[in-house]
Order: structure tokens, then sequence, then C-alpha cells
């Protein structure tokens, strides 16, 4: 028995038109004069001579900062010192200051105004046994 074959087209490369091609050099200095402008004389000359890392403090050293403090501090506190949303705020609590860190963070039920209070105390042997 004799199988049919289907019919031959044209090779794909006739098919489709080459793409254009340009340099990664080319690419990268057209990126590179939109997004980065140098600096004016100016602000070269504003800029403080302090190290990077003790000029800048991270908004969650600031949150810590702000629970280890004697009254502690409610959500909306927090919310204004770090420019978060509340639940940001609360993540931030769980995940990275209680579970990544091991901060004791315990929550007091409510203030006079009906707001939580969150502080940061320190540890009274939970989880040690006396042997």
């Amino acid at each position: 028995m004799a199988t049919k074959s289907a019919p031959r087209s044209k090779p794909t490369s006739a098919r489709t038109a080459p793409k254009k091609v340009t340099r990664p050099a080319q690419r990268a200095a057209r990126t590179r004069s939109v997004l980065k402008r140098p600096a004016t004389s100016q602000q070269r000359q504003s800029t403080p001579s302090a190290s990077p890392a003790s000029a800048q403090v991270s908004k969650q050293a600031r949150l810590i900062a702000l629970l280890q403090s004697e009254p502690g501090a409610t959500i909306s506190q927090m919310r204004s010192l770090t420019g978060w949303q509340a639940h940001t705020v609360r993540g931030t609590i769980s995940g990275a200051l209680r579970k990544r860190l091991g901060l004791n963070v315990v929550c007091n039920a409510m203030n006079e105004s009906g707001a939580r209070i969150y502080r940061i105390v320190a540890a009274s042997g939970l989880g040690v046994k006396n042997a």
C-alpha cells in the first residue's frame, strides 16, 4: 500500500523576516543615557562624608527601636514611622521580628484610646528547662 505524503512547504527561514540585530553596547548606551544622569558639581559637594552604613538606618531598625521604647507603639505610630500599610506592619512583626529575628514582641489588648500597644520585651526564660 502506498502512503500519501503531505505537500512540501517553503522552508521556515524564507517565511520569516530577519530580525534587526543591535549590538549590546548600543542598547546599554541608550538605556544608560535615559536612566542615569551625571551628578552636577553642586550635588557632588553636598554629599555627606560619613560612611553609607551610618547615614542610612533601615525602616526595620527604626521599627525595632520604636518597639523597644518603654511605652511601645500602636499600629498607626508604626505606619507613620515607616510609611507602610497596616497589614505590612503586622506581617513584619510576625515574620521578620518574631520568626526570623526571634524577638519577643507582645501585644497589650488596648490602651485608653482603643488601640493595641506592641512592644519588645526581654525573654523571660521561655522554653528553657532547668537541669
